[in-house]
């Protein structure tokens, strides 16, 4: 099985630079906006996109993001309409990678068949699923391998010598690394630490390693760039989107431009954070 995320990432090796990949959520602040911003996201500098799936119960998400799925789902956003958004992407973008993030409850509920079905026909490459372990791999994990759909795990920094093999186990696509403990947007961890736990990852697996969590700047996409395969940016784009939306969700400006212009600078802090070229 090779993927839109096998390709996009190994032509990001050859080249010797690290991924950007941006998270939205489907659906915020409604349905054409949303879309109008992740059609502007390759354009950007984006390498891979993450759409988030709106549900009501986020429970590994900060404020932000959390506020992001409600707003989603008070404009009617539904799991459908997200597949439905990946497919009107498509329409003018077969190369751009895009993995679904979210829940597995939505999932269950609309049926694993049916999802896996209607994912792969709307052109979804990967899933991340935060509330699946390893141990309930035959749930999703497999069916979605079985599809051709990549399965994204997370690792953290809990996740020991020991746990890390089982994670890792029926991961493909890349591994997501969490850099610290806690919800989507806290503060950026210790450098330092993530590149040692990169280091640390890489020696169980040949996947590409991605960092996500708390990086919001381009001065901190191209440190953590400087160790990663890639670098995952998410609070910083929902915030963007956020800060022009009035009190009522009235815009006060173009989303997708103030989008678009925070993810051409994270795209130059991460395009000078060049891998070494033994890596």
């Amino acid at each position: 099985m090779t993927t839109r995320i096998d390709r996009r990432m190994a032509k990001l090796k050859a080249e010797g630079r690290p991924a950007l990949v941006t998270y939205i959520m489907g659906g915020d602040p409604d349905y054409e906006t949303s879309l109008s911003i992740m059609k502007t996201l390759p354009a950007s500098g984006s390498d891979v996109i993450e759409l988030g799936m709106p549900f009501s119960d986020p429970m590994a998400d900060g404020p932000a993001i959390q506020a992001a799925g409600l707003r989603a789902l008070k404009g009617g956003q539904t799991l459908a309409r997200t597949l439905k958004m990946a497919s009107e992407f498509r329409a003018g973008d077969d190369e751009t990678p895009i993995v679904l993030m979210g829940y597995y409850n939505p999932i269950y509920i609309y049926g694993v068949d049916r999802f896996l079905a209607d994912a792969k026909a709307s052109g979804i490459d990967g899933l991340i699923v935060v509330d699946l372990p390893p141990e309930m791999d035959e749930e999703l994990c497999i069916p979605a391998l079985k599809a051709g759909v990549n399965f994204i795990r997370l690792a953290t920094p809990t996740t020991d010598d020991k746990r890390l093999p089982k994670v890792l186990e029926n991961t493909s696509g890349f591994v997501y690394y969490v850099s610290m403990t806690g919800i989507t947007g806290s503060a950026l961890a210790d450098t330092a630490k993530v590149s040692a736990a990169v280091t640390r990852i890489k020696g169980h697996t040949a996947l590409p390693v991605c960092v996500g969590f708390g990086v919001k700047t381009a001065e901190q996409a191209r440190v953590i760039g400087a160790s990663a395969d890639g670098v995952v940016v998410g609070t910083a784009i929902v915030n963007a989107i956020a800060n022009v939306l009035g009190p009522k969700g009235e815009k006060t400006a173009d989303p997708a431009e103030a989008v678009a212009t925070l993810v051409s600078g994270l795209a130059q802090g991460v395009r000078s954070a060049r891998l070494a070229a033994a890596e």
